[in-house]
């Protein structure tokens, strides 16, 4: 009877306290400093700017002669129509871009580019857009690609406007090892921990290096997928994805510890209502123009 009054006290206490620091961390955790807030960002879109977008997410990958550019893909097929990887090629040969291309996050959509179509380097938008915090996903676990970002980064003194970082843990770590004062973002793996701790209710006890997390909605995948082809299987799965991940619990409480929630590849105004109705910090969109609409006519303020 004494060890299970025991057993019982211990865990309702812990179960008690667990609550507690979930609703109020910084009784444990000091709050991460914010270098900047971003609600408005734009998926690979430098033309957001003059709307006035919070930042601008981009992908890098390295040529031949080591010179760090912009793009998604790391072959030139997609995005150029040449079947060649950016690493093989220098920079001075890289090919134009196409006049068209598919819009990953939107069915049966395409952009077209304007007339400038060369393949920008990570300084040309560094250049471009001094003031604008900038989301890099390093694309390839290459230790010269990370040393070279790092080193533009400091050059153009943009360590409290940048964050980066990677699906993969292994990236993730030799960019924080490259360079700490980067903030960088939750890989893959950690979410899953992240998701762990929430759940089991430890994640209020542990301390967090990132201070980004970048997640998808996985209800979208109806809406970026012929619903006829989708499986049953597909379904149960993003059910299942979209009900562990998206919880405005485990939001508010990353919030509150100054770890801010993007929540991407969001392109209608459902979904943008949904993902700020959980405490999403900001939405990453292919259509930066639709998302500022929302904004304004839901009085979703600009960050300060």
């Amino acid at each position: 009877m004494c060890a299970a009054v025991y057993v019982l006290s211990t865990v309702t206490g812990y179960v008690l306290t667990s609550a507690l620091l979930l609703k109020c961390p910084n009784l444990l955790h000091r709050r991460k400093r914010e270098t900047f807030r971003s609600r408005h960002i734009s998926h690979r879109g430098g033309d957001a700017v003059d709307l006035g977008t919070d930042m601008l997410e981009l992908d890098c990958h390295m040529t031949k002669d080591e010179q760090v550019v912009v793009s998604h893909d790391g072959n030139l097929q997609r995005a150029c129509g040449i079947n060649a990887n950016i690493s093989d090629v220098p920079y001075a040969e890289l090919p134009p871009y196409l006049c068209k291309l598919g819009v990953t996050f939107q069915r049966e959509c395409f952009c077209e580019g304007g007339e400038d179509k060369r393949m920008p380097l990570l300084r040309d938008v560094f250049d471009a857009f001094p003031h604008t915090p900038v989301n890099i996903d390093i694309k390839v676990n290459n230790d010269t690609l990370i040393k070279k970002v790092s080193e533009l980064v400091v050059k153009y003194d943009r360590e409290h406007l940048t964050v980066w970082g990677n699906a993969s843990n292994q990236i993730v770590k030799k960019c924080y090892k490259e360079n700490p004062q980067i903030p960088v973002l939750f890989s893959f793996p950690r979410v899953l921990q992240l998701l762990g701790l929430f759940y089991t209710g430890l994640l209020p006890f542990f301390p967090l290096k990132e201070q980004f997390l970048e997640i998808p909605m996985p209800s979208i995948i109806t809406k970026l997928r012929d619903p006829d082809r989708l499986t049953r299987s597909h379904r149960i799965i993003a059910w299942l994805a979209d009900t562990l991940l998206m919880r405005k619990a485990l939001f508010d409480h990353l919030t509150a510890r100054g770890i801010q929630v993007y929540i991407w590849v969001l392109n209608d105004d459902e979904d943008f209502q949904r993902a700020f109705d959980l405490g999403a910090t900001g939405v990453m969109t292919d259509f930066p123009t639709r998302l500022k609409d929302f904004m304004d006519r839901n009085g979703i303020s600009k960050p300060e």
